[in-house]
């Protein structure tokens, strides 16, 4: 059973941009309804995929250099890494199924 892994301004590099895997950073904060409603998806995701992609939440309140480096306006948004660059970025609440699809998961 995996965890999502919590990255900071600190680790974000060995975590996400130096991973061999696919990434998908969930960007959050403490205060933000969208976000505890995401959240069991970016868990569940983190369970049932762990073998497919890596999963990573940043809380933007204690992270704010990461947040506004890669553009952070609204959360939840969550951007999908891979070989140390962005390949997607999705904003907002989005249940299960659509994001395991937008991800290509299987």
């Amino acid at each position: 059973m995996s965890e999502p892994v919590k990255v900071t301004d600190v680790n974000f590099e060995d975590e996400v941009l130096s991973s061999d895997k696919r990434v998908l950073v969930d960007f959050w904060a403490e205060w933000c309804g969208p976000c505890r409603m995401v959240a069991p998806v970016v868990k569940d995701i983190a369970n049932e995929y762990s073998d497919q992609i890596k999963v990573a939440k940043l809380n933007v309140d204690e992270n704010q250099t990461t947040a506004s480096r890669y553009g952070i306006m609204s959360i939840p948004t969550m951007l999908v890494m891979e070989d140390g660059k962005v390949k997607d970025k999705l904003v907002g609440y989005m249940p299960k199924n659509k994001l395991v699809n937008k991800l290509g998961l299987k």
